[in-house]
């Protein structure tokens, strides 16, 4: 009898510490944080096949090339290399390029990359004015179910899938759902879902497919492949000024 009771005050002592109760988007944030402090992966190289959907029917696919440096930094090329076309997500900013050269730049703060991973990597307070930046009601969450996974919802009450929100699987604290009201009027539904996780070597995960949905209709499907987890990177690989100089050689898959 008295081993049974040590044993359960054993029990009560290690349970909280494993196990402590989320109640809102910061506490999930930190918590998330928390599980992978320092075995996330820095940087990722990848190559991405890219299904358009289009409202007629059609299907076009194209290929991308990426390399990201995280926190907040993304580098995607269009094949043909040799083209010059591409996007640069850096600093808080988006930078267009054509013809190898810069053709415009504006403030965005990508909400894939924060959720998917960043927050991974960075300060929790960062990732929690970034989400708050991005119009999350962090005081808003439930819990639900996703694909037959029990997850949190924060942005939104049980029911409610017009809000801005996003999901986070409970068992990992992987994100994998997006929701955010879209089109002219906001009266559309924008749903982006994180899919096909596998780890990556050297730690943390990797989501192998990401989906677009509008108003529950594919948009736009990412299929990755040839995952590279914390290569080393050029130091220049995110100078808009080098756009066409700096060294790609990491994720250039040869044909």
């Amino acid at each position: 009898m008295k081993n049974l009771s040590l044993l359960f005050l054993l029990l009560l002592t290690i349970v909280p510490a494993s196990a402590a109760k989320i109640e809102n988007g910061e506490q999930l944030v930190a918590a998330m944080h928390k599980k992978y402090d320092g075995k996330w992966y820095k940087t990722l190289t990848f190559v991405q096949k890219n299904t358009s959907y289009k409202p007629d029917g059609t299907i076009e696919n194209s290929i991308w090339y990426e390399a990201m440096s995280s926190p907040g930094k993304l580098r995607v090329d269009f094949d043909p290399l040799t083209g010059g076309e591409g996007i640069m997500f850096a600093d808080g900013q988006q930078h267009t390029f054509k013809e190898g050269k810069l053709a415009n730049s504006r403030p965005f703060l990508h909400p894939l990359m924060v959720l998917g991973f960043d927050v991974y990597t960075q300060p929790v307070e960062r990732t929690v004015g970034q989400l708050k930046e991005l119009k999350f009601d962090l005081s808003q969450f439930h819990e639900d179910t996703w694909n037959g996974q029990a997850v949190y919802v924060i942005g939104a009450k049980m029911g409610d899938l017009k809000t801005n929100q996003f999901w986070v699987d409970k068992k990992n604290l992987l994100f994998v759902r997006m929701l955010q009201p879209a089109g002219k009027n906001r009266d559309r539904i924008s749903e982006t879902q994180f899919n096909k996780y596998e780890k990556a070597k050297g730690g943390g995960w990797v989501s192998t497919e990401v989906v677009f949905l509008l108003d529950g209709k594919k948009s736009w499907v990412e299929e990755y492949s040839d995952t590279q987890a914390n290569v080393p990177l050029a130091g220049d690989l995110f100078d808009t000024a080098k756009w066409m100089t700096t060294d790609r050689k990491y994720y250039v898959v040869k044909k």
